[in-house]
């Protein structure tokens, strides 16, 4: 080291010496006092070193990475970029249904479609960015010029996005996801699909039923899929007084591609997205 280096190194922590003792010496109050951002600490709670040392400093136990607060840190991490990838997606609708969906079956078919049509109506069209129904309502909007959002999430067994997704966004928490569908979606049109399927129709239905989202269109492709359930509700949920025959209007059952585009775009002119502000 030169010695002109020298002099500036022996400078410097001089100064941050001098700066610490100063800080942490007895005031004309007779007790040490340090300040540490907006923070003021005094006699034995007086800490060592500063904020940035302790940041930069790698050593020590990562336990707190697995901690609640940090926890609640990539939860809202995960809502800024949801936010922000979809901010300016304009009309979209969510379109739902079984990974498991293969792609030589008719229902795969009814998928490209529907994404077609919804593209075609001036939509973009989002997904949970799976394969099956998922890949196929993407394919359709992509093949129309449309725009294909999917929504993925973090699960035991790797699935990933389909090829057919213009943008992509990985979630770990299903409930950050589910509001991004939501959100964003002006409707549901909901393909046959399993237990992910049934959970996000029920909690839109439950949102629309609770006046959570204004003019939000649920519609069920499908007939011959879905009138077990529809029957169900009214013959078990209604009938019992579960639930008001009214709520039996909060959704609707076609096996029409054009009468599904029309169902759920029809509703949504004037709206500004799905949730309600705030």
């Amino acid at each position: 080291m030169s010695s002109a280096r020298r002099d500036t190194s022996n400078a410097q922590e001089a100064a941050a010496a001098a700066n610490e003792a100063a800080e942490s010496s007895p005031q004309e109050h007779g007790w040490p006092e340090r300040h540490t951002g907006p923070v003021v600490r005094r006699r034995d709670q007086v800490q060592a070193g500063t904020t940035d040392q302790r940041l930069l400093d790698s050593r020590g136990p990562s336990d707190w990475v697995h901690g609640d607060p940090w926890r609640v840190m990539r939860i809202q991490s995960e809502f800024v970029e949801g936010f922000g990838a979809l901010a300016e997606l304009g009309p979209a609708v969510s379109v739902f249904g079984s990974a498991r969906t293969p792609v030589d079956s008719e229902e795969y078919q009814a998928g490209i479609r529907i994404g077609r049509a919804l593209a075609e109506a001036g939509f973009a069209v989002i997904t949970g960015g799976g394969p099956g129904a998922m890949e196929a309502a993407n394919r359709g909007a992509g093949e129309a010029g449309g725009v294909s959002v999917g929504l993925g999430i973090e699960l035991p067994f790797e699935q990933g996005l389909n090829p057919y997704v213009d943008i992509g966004v990985n979630f770990r928490y299903f409930f950050v996801r589910k509001t991004m569908f939501v959100k964003y979606a002006r409707g549901f049109v909901v393909l046959p699909g399993g237990f992910g399927t049934l959970d996000e129709l029920f909690e839109a239905i439950t949102l629309v039923q609770t006046k959570k989202v204004t003019r939000f269109p649920i519609v069920l492709f499908g007939t011959e899929y879905w009138s077990g359930l529809v029957d169900w509700v009214r013959g078990t949920l209604i009938s019992g007084g579960k639930a008001s025959a009214a709520d039996l209007e909060l959704f609707h059952l076609t096996d029409d591609v054009d009468e599904a585009v029309a169902l759920v775009t029809k509703e949504t002119e004037g709206l500004n997205g799905g949730l309600n502000g705030g």
